[in-house]
């Protein structure tokens, strides 16, 4: 018996493992989720900041990273609008910009929204890609006008009725960076917060999370929501249940299913040697 279970077929466990997956994705299951500290400063931060207050929000990341990343935009989106809060969009990667827009039409089609819809150029605008990487920030530290001339659309950006009054990161009261690596949160802690005194808070991929903690803890990072736990903390917090939470549940379930593979795996090697 035993020996048959070291040699199960590796597909079987592949089997187990995306059932593990997708199963849960249509179940409804309450699960507990604690709130990290890193998490919480985010969100106090966000609850501290007065109707009006502008949030600048850098979509750093493509479509490979977005099933972490992209539940918390559509979560801290659903805050600001729901607390009239007003979101400026940026991209230091070319398909950021265009995942803002998709967290935005998730937004607009929720029930929540139905009545009260966010509204372009008066509840967001998305100012599209630039490249340059640090530079750009740098840039806005001077100027958002002359570092984004043209908005997502193409239309001028002094144009826009939000962009009035806003010149650099002065008139910026939160900044969140959503970042799967390079340009992202660290080239953000560099110029905004150390050389322009930002106040900056980020979103990262679960690989990428451990590189940027440091940051929490010196003070230059205002929260930090790491991978699907930090999407489904931000969800929690919000009260705006989504993918993250629905992911977090299909990890959880992948994990045990891993976890139970490797005890009876490691029990049958053990028990065949002694015989």
């Amino acid at each position: 018996m035993f020996d048959k279970l070291l040699k199960i077929d590796r597909r079987i466990i592949f089997i187990f493992v995306a059932l593990a997956l997708i199963v849960p994705m249509f179940l409804t299951i309450t699960q507990h989720i604690s709130v990290s500290p890193e998490v919480q400063i985010i969100y106090d931060t966000l609850k501290g900041l007065q109707p009006g207050s502008k949030v600048l929000m850098a979509f750093d990341y493509d479509p490979p990273s977005a099933p972490e990343l992209q539940p918390m935009a559509v979560a801290i989106l659903k805050y600001c609008f729901k607390n009239n809060l007003k979101v400026y969009i940026i991209g230091l990667w070319p398909q950021g910009p265009m995942q803002a827009n998709m967290a935005i039409d998730n937004v607009i089609s929720d029930p929540t929204f139905k009545d009260n819809p966010p509204i372009y150029d008066k509840d967001y605008v998305n100012l599209g890609f630039m490249s340059g990487n640090e530079l750009v920030i740098q840039g806005m530290g001077s100027s958002f006008l002359h570092t984004f001339p043209r908005d997502y659309l193409g239309k001028p950006t002094h144009q826009l009725e939000m962009m009035k009054g806003v010149n650099n990161f002065s008139n910026i009261d939160f900044i969140v960076n959503l970042s799967a690596g390079y340009p992202g949160t660290v080239e953000w802690v560099l110029f905004a917060v150390d050389r322009f005194h930002a106040k900056l808070a980020a979103g990262n991929t679960a690989v990428q999370a451990p590189q940027v903690y440091p940051y929490v803890h010196a003070g230059q990072l205002s929260g930090l929501a790491g991978g699907l736990k930090g999407a489904a903390e931000l969800e929690k917090l919000v009260g705006f249940y989504g993918k993250g939470t629905k992911f977090m549940l299909s990890q959880s379930f992948a994990h045990m299913i891993v976890i139970v593979f490797i005890i009876v795996g490691n029990a049958a090697y053990f028990i065949t040697r002694k015989k």
